[in-house]
Formats: structure tokens, C-alpha cells, sequence
């Protein structure tokens, strides 16, 4: 039963280029404690509290302060540990009081209202001033622990414990050891090339099955890149508007250069499993034609992200290059040898960012890369999963089909979860078919934006889309 309960929610509208993120950002900056005075019945002072908020906004504005954390109830050093788990970064408190000068400064005690804030230590007077009951408790360090009141806690430690408590609830771990990846195999082959005249603004089509989130995220993508990108809504409410946007779809992808299938969960991912809809689309007799005819005769390119490269793996367009029909029986009794993308090892949906390495440029989708770039990719999938038998691994590999590895920080493909999000076999990320035109790939490339996961470190824009049209118009 759920209790008698209030939900509420409530959206500030914020100039993006002046939002600011928690984590410490550097080692050597001092950590500033603004505290909020309450009267005796513990209730702030509103109006106080408006002004700390100018003062802090001012602050930030000329990029003074480059990290703000609310402390509320779980402390100032419940605040530190947060600020500092982010980027590793340690801290280490300096001689400070409480709020009567003869007791020291209470660590654990809740504190509403109250603020810490990270900046260069040189700004102490310019923090001062601005905020007088502002006081330096700390400054930040290199080494991974927190050292307050003389007692040191070493990050990793803290880390562990603070997601132990719901680790058995929603696991960040799978149970079983993934073996071991081989040392990644770059291929530097040519791109394939169009046989047919320049096109000087591509067209593309992006469908939008039921359950389609990635649309208008992949459309900016293609506009940005140069390409000329139209968004096709499939309804499915009636027999007969399933059949009309077949017949749409089929004329779509007859007048445009590029198909791109884009993020989401089809269907909600029924019947059990993702992208059956999209597959069962995409198999349909006036759909088929329109793809075969797009990639054999007219050189066309075909880009599924996500729920889009789970719909390119279920129907064969990757690895195979062409659509594999249901009731094909040589293709059957060789199912066992197909890849094909599961569920996650840790059994739920992931929704985080990743590093992927470029392995291959044999896709004129990666014409714009260099086997090794590494890039920081979002992720969001519950079956990400690559599986192959190992011999298909190689094969794909000796191909140049394997064209990006979820890696670590220097580039090694990974199967640790901080690394490889969804457990897949070789730590592959994205294949292609056998000449390269047809790209499939779990990381949303098409998420990106100036101000988008302004915290997370690495090279986030990955320029598939760039290349994609650049093949048209090169």
C-alpha cells in the first residue's frame, strides 16, 4: 500500500551557460562554507537567504566560483564526500569553529539552506566580500581520500559504502567475471565510395516508430551537418494507418539518400524484446525493396542508434548487408553464429556515459575519424549487450566490421563495468555490414550540444553525422 502522498514537482529555467555542477573541478582550490543563520525555532532568514542567492549567482556569473553543492541533511561532510566522488578528487579540512566561537565546526550536523563552494583560493577576499558569513573550511588535493578533524577515509572506500546500501536493489555490478578482451584490432581500411554524382544537401529520412525518443535529436544532427533531414511519424493506430505508413516509408526511403532509425524503445520493447516492431517493419515486402534498392543500387547509407541497431541486427542489415527473411532456412540453421544484442549483465537499463574507441574506418560513416579517437558517448539501453561465438568475433574483426570498442580511459577495450555499461563480448559498441555503408551502434552520438554534460570530461562529439553527409557531398 502507498501512504497518503504529496509529489511535487518544480522547473527552473536557467541560462545553460551559467549552470554549474557540484564536483570539485581541480585539486589546490579552497572550499568556502555559506551558512544560512536560522532563528531559535531553526527557521531561516528568507530574506537573507534571497541575498546569499544574488551573491552566489553574481559569483558565478563572473566565474569565480566553480562548484556549488546545497548541503541540507546530509551534512557538510556528507556534502564533501559528494563534491568529491565526481572526479576523485580528495580535500582536507583546515582549523575552523562552529557557529559559537568556542566549539568546533559540527561535520555531520544538517545544515538547510547552506552551501559549499569550491574557487581558487586567491579569491578568498573576493568571496569574503561578497559573502561575509562565507568561511574557508578546507582546500581540495590530488590524493583520492578526505582527511577532516584528523581523520582520513580514502574515496574508494566511502564510494563503496555509500552505493553498497541499495547495491542488492538496483545493482551497478553483474555477478558473473567477463573474460578477458584481446588488445583492440585497428583497421585503417579506405571507406567505401559512392558511385554516383554529388549531392549537394542529402536528403534523409528518420522514422518515428511508437515508443521513439531520438528523432528530433538525430534530425539537429543531420541539419547541423548539412543534410536535409525529414522526421516520418509511423502510426500504428489502425490496420489501415499501418498500411499507409508503410507506403509512406517505402516512398521515403525511395527519395532520400540516407535512412537513419533512430534511439527509443519501439513498441515499448514488446513482445518480449526490443525492436521486433521496427524488424517487423523494416521485413515488410514495400519497405524491404525500398532499403535493398537504397543500399544496392543507389549507394545510400542506412544509420541505426540504439533501438535503431538493435532493428539492424535483428533483420541482418548488419553484419550481413542485407535483410534476412524469417523463414529462410539456411539462415535458421545458422542462427546459432549470429550476433545479436541481450540483455545487460547487470539485468536492468543503463543510462550513463561511456568511452568508445574508433577499431575501424572502413564505414564512410567514420570517414571524418581516426582509428584510436576515443570518444565520450551517453548511453540508455536495457538489452545492449553484443554476443557473437568467437569465431564470428574474429571474422568481423579481420573485416574492419568491428568499428568501435567501449574502452577505458587509455583506450583499451574493456569488458569492467565502469567501462563496458553493457557487458558486451569483445567490448564491441558498433559494427557494420561487409562494405561499410550500414553502421549500427548502442552510444546516442546524435546527444550532443554545447552545453550538454557540461561535467563530463572527454571529446563528446563523435562526427558520424558529418561523415554521412560529406560521403554525398565530397
Amino acid at each position: 500500500d502507498v501512504p497518503p502522498t504529496l509529489v511535487s514537482f518544480a522547473l527552473a529555467p536557467a541560462d545553460t551557460r551559467w549552470v554549474l555542477s557540484p564536483e570539485f573541478k581541480r585539486a589546490g582550490s579552497a572550499v568556502s562554507l555559506v551558512r544560512l543563520p536560522v532563528d531559535t525555532d531553526g527557521l531561516p532568514d528568507f530574506e537573507h537567504l534571497k541575498s546569499i542567492a544574488d551573491s552566489l549567482h553574481r559569483l558565478n556569473r563572473n566565474e569565480t566560483i566553480t562548484s556549488l553543492h546545497h548541503i541540507g541533511g546530509i551534512g557538510i561532510a556528507g556534502a564533501v564526500a559528494k563534491m568529491a566522488f565526481g572526479n576523485r578528487i580528495g580535500f582536507t579540512s583546515a582549523a575552523v569553529v562552529g557557529e559559537h566561537r568556542d566549539q568546533p565546526l559540527d561535520w555531520m550536523r544538517p545544515a538547510w539552506f547552506s552551501f559549499l563552494i569550491e574557487h581558487d583560493a586567491q579569491e578568498a577576499t573576493t568571496i569574503h566580500r561578497a559573502l561575509p558569513d562565507a568561511i574557508v573550511i578546507g582546500h581540495t588535493t590530488d590524493a583520492p581520500v578526505l582527511v577532516i578533524g584528523g581523520s582520513t577515509h580514502a574515496l574508494d572506500t566511502l564510494l563503496d559504502a555509500w552505493e553498497s546500501t541499495l547495491e542488492p536493489v538496483y545493482p551497478t555490478r553483474p555477478d558473473a567475471v567477463a573474460a578477458p578482451v584481446d588488445p583492440p584490432m585497428a583497421t585503417s581500411a579506405a571507406p567505401a565510395t559512392r558511385r554516383i554524382a554529388r549531392i549537394a544537401r542529402p536528403r534523409v529520412v528518420i522514422p518515428a516508430f511508437p515508443g521513439t525518443n531520438s528523432e528530433y535529436d538525430s534530425a539537429r544532427a543531420f541539419e547541423r551537418a548539412g543534410g536535409d533531414p525529414s522526421i516520418l511519424v509511423f502510426r500504428n493506430l489502425t490496420a489501415t494507418h499501418i498500411d499507409e505508413s508503410l507506403a509512406q516509408l517505402a516512398d521515403a526511403i525511395r527519395e532520400s539518400q540516407i535512412l537513419m532509425i533512430p534511439g527509443g524503445f519501439s513498441a515499448g520493447d514488446e513482445p518480449d524484446g526490443s525492436a521486433k516492431f521496427i524488424a517487423a517493419v523494416i521485413r515488410s515486402p514495400r519497405v524491404a525493396d525500398a532499403i535493398t534498392e537504397l543500399v544496392e543500387h543507389r549507394d545510400g547509407l542506412i544509420l541505426g542508434i540504439c533501438n535503431g541497431f538493435q532493428a539492424l541486427i535483428k533483420t541482418g542489415l548488419v553484419p550481413d548487408g542485407r535483410i534476412r527473411a524469417c523463414g529462410d532456412n539456411a539462415v535458421q540453421a545458422r542462427l546459432a553464429e549470429t550476433p545479436t544484442l541481450v540483455h545487460n549483465t547487470i539485468g536492468r537499463h543503463v543510462s550513463r556515459y561511456a568511452r568508445t574507441r574508433i577499431v575501424s574506418t572502413l564505414s564512410p560513416w567514420l570517414m571524418l575519424c581516426r582509428t584510436g579517437d576515443i570518444h565520450t558517448l551517453p548511453v540508455s539501453h536495457g538489452e545492449g549487450r553484443f554476443l557473437a561465438n568467437e569465431e564470428t568475433l574474429r571474422q568481423l574483426a579481420a573485416n574492419g566490421q568491428i568499428a568501435t570498442q567501449y574502452c577505458d580511459a587509455s583506450g583499451n577495450p574493456s569488458v569492467n563495468i565502469a567501462d563496458n555499461p553493457n557487458g558486451s563480448l569483445g567490448a564491441v559498441e558498433g559494427i557494420t555490414s561487409p562494405c561499410g555503408r550500414i553502421f549500427g551502434k548502442m552510444a546516442h552520438t546524435e546527444r550532443h550540444g554545447p552545453h550538454v554534460a557540461k561535467n563530463i570530461h572527454g571529446s563528446k562529439h563523435q562526427p558520424i553525422f558529418e561523415s554521412g553527409i560529406a560521403y554525398f557531398t565530397d
